[in-house]
């Protein structure tokens, strides 16, 4: 066997070996996080462990449940009280908790105020919350003239090109927001607003009249109007709009569509508790 043949047998064992051990890596992730969450549905059955009552419940040594339990408490997701040992559920679960709970009483109150303003006004109402950076649509309602119109429910849309993005998009926090028109802004038509001062003007125009408009700005022929929805504590945690073609949503009847827009997601707002 030459020496050439021996090195390429050598780089494909070598290949081979690696190929395992990142397989076997792959696995240890998936089973490290398959006990994580068993930690937690562990102190949220018992309400408080111990280290050695974990490891017995995971079947694994006392070291590998302490450094589990030491990866959570530095996420936030479990803590330790200290003058007994014993761990339980930290206020980070209580965090994810929130936000999920947030969305699941935006779509439960969000079902009669969309339905009556997709009766009243004919067009298609949305919900949409903020996803990273880009706004996801939780709930959808169809009036009598959109019957045909695309299903926007559960599509992610860009913040920028979008009503309901604008409106999520105008009331997050200065530094989130200054971090997200630092990138790239996607053209999407001619009317895509892609550069950050121009955006930023929009921005304080939708905080300024309370609710954001696009026109042709995501889909050509396509307009939307939307407003903020917030939550008991004043912070805007959803959006709701209206959308359809540019010939029905016109200037003469954006007015109209944006007062009523307002008001319904005023209305959500209260029943989430705000103004109480």
């Amino acid at each position: 066997m030459t020496r050439t043949q021996k090195q390429s047998d050598r780089g494909e064992e070598n290949a081979g070996t690696t190929e395992k051990q990142s397989g076997r890596g792959a696995a240890s992730a998936v089973q490290s996080v398959d006990r994580a969450v068993s930690v937690l549905e562990i102190l949220a059955r018992h309400g408080e462990a111990g280290v050695t009552e974990i490891a017995e419940a995971l079947d694994v040594h006392k070291s590998t449940a302490f450094r589990l339990l030491g990866v959570l408490e530095n996420r936030g997701l479990v803590a330790q009280a200290k003058d007994r040992g014993k761990y339980y559920l930290g206020a980070g679960v209580l965090r994810l908790a929130g936000a999920a709970a947030v969305r699941l009483d935006i779509s439960q109150e969000g079902v009669p105020v969309c339905r009556e303003l997709a009766d009243e006004l004919g067009e298609t109402v949305n919900i949409a919350v903020l996803d990273d950076d880009a706004a996801v649509n939780i709930m959808q309602a169809r009036g009598t003239a959109s019957v045909t119109a695309q299903n926007w429910l559960g599509r992610r849309t860009p913040l920028h090109a979008t009503s309901s993005g604008k409106v999520l998009l105008a009331h997050m926090t200065p530094t989130r927001r200054e971090g997200l028109l630092a990138r790239t802004l996607p053209r999407f038509t001619d009317r895509t607003i892609t550069g950050a001062s121009m955006l930023r003007a929009e921005l304080e125009a939708v905080i300024e009249r309370g609710f954001g408009v696009t026109i042709e700005e995501l889909e050509l022929g396509l307009a939307a109007v939307a407003a903020p929805i917030r939550a008991h504590d004043g912070r805007v945690i959803a959006s709701i709009s209206v959308s359809g073609p540019v010939y029905r949503l016109n200037s003469d009847r954006l007015p109209e569509l944006a007062k009523r827009t307002v008001a319904a997601g005023a209305e959500l707002s209260r029943r989430m508790g705000y103004g109480f």
